[in-house]
């Protein structure tokens, strides 16, 4: 009897694993994240889905060495909440990959507006968060999200540059 309890727990696992699904979520404002993205995606089987703002990016908006830039102004105002376009439905995942380009050394606002909208379905989740720079790392990232959604379970990130 207990070598068939202990095989059922066993198949019950293995099950529970398969079962489990991956959502890769990122914001991409150049095409640079999308395409770490969509390795990340194939890698792990996962499903791909892209934070659109409701309103495009222009290049005048993402030129940082103009403070007026719609970019500035987000990063400079930690309450900024750009509007996105659609929600997900996050129910189905176990583990949640979300991408950013480093902005400022952190993610962009718009992985806020993401996040607030998503909780609290995203409770009880695994997070992994990733993200593509051009001279930062995704440690400042990761404390900030960490200290911005404390009840979220974070896992370590990874910067993922020409992989």
């Amino acid at each position: 009897m207990r070598k068939f309890i202990t095989m059922a727990l066993a198949v019950l696992s293995m099950t529970a694993f398969a079962e489990q699904k991956t959502l890769v979520a990122y914001f991409s404002a150049t095409g640079t994240t999308k395409a770490a993205a969509e390795k990340l995606a194939k890698q792990h089987k996962a499903v791909l889905w892209e934070i659109e703002a409701s309103e495009p990016y222009t290049a005048a908006d993402l030129d940082w060495r103009n403070e007026q830039s719609r970019s500035s102004v987000e990063m400079r105002e930690p309450e900024a909440r750009p509007s996105i376009k659609r929600c997900t439905n996050i129910m189905p995942y176990d583990t949640i990959y979300i991408g950013f380009p480093i902005w400022w050394g952190i993610c962009p606002r718009i992985i806020n507006s993401w996040i607030d909208n998503n909780l609290p379905q995203l409770e009880g989740k695994t997070l992994i968060p990733f993200a593509t720079s051009g001279s930062s790392g995704i440690g400042e990232a990761e404390k900030y999200l960490k200290k911005t959604y404390p009840t979220l379970k974070w896992e370590k990130g990874m910067l993922m540059n020409k992989r």
